[in-house]
């Protein structure tokens, strides 16, 4: 009886074990104002040596730009060419919010950009650009990271 009972215990535990992994490659994700955010969708650009790397879902848009692909810090609110954006779109209700010369703060740092993907972290607070219909006036992000965002058009 001891030999039966310790049999159906090992095909249970065997039985109860999965091959479910799943994958964040590539990704764009962070704590949007200390929720968990993760993007359905991403794809970075390079236009005139400036980066720009995309996160989307269904109603909202993260963008992060870098003057370069070069791997470093990039500060975000001392200029328009570094900078982080943030748009909410659904129902006819639409919110901005953006970093640029003065305004919001934060920091983006590429890590790498092997084989036409990028790698890095970011994090920012972004004021809003036009008056917010939700009442929310910054939008901050935490703990950012992207992960092997393929960069279009990239050999």
């Amino acid at each position: 009886m001891k030999k039966i009972l310790s049999l159906l215990m090992l095909v249970a535990l065997f039985a109860s074990c999965e091959d479910d992994a799943t994958f964040n490659n590539p990704s764009v994700q962070g704590k949007k104002d200390n929720v968990r955010w993760r993007a359905s969708s991403s794809y970075a650009t390079v236009t005139g040596g400036v980066l720009t790397v995309y996160g989307n879902t269904p109603f909202e848009t993260l963008t992060l730009t870098t003057s370069s692909t070069v791997p470093g810090t990039y500060t975000l609110g001392v200029n328009n060419t570094n900078k982080a954006a943030y748009m909410f779109e659904a129902d006819g209700v639409s919110s901005t919010y953006a970093t640029g010369t003065g305004v919001g703060d934060g920091q983006i740092k590429i890590e790498q950009s092997p084989d036409g993907t990028v790698t890095g972290t970011f994090y920012f607070n972004a004021p809003s650009t036009i008056p917010d219909p939700i009442g929310a006036a910054v939008v901050n992000y935490q703990e950012g990271h992207f992960y092997r965002v393929p960069i279009q058009g990239a050999p």
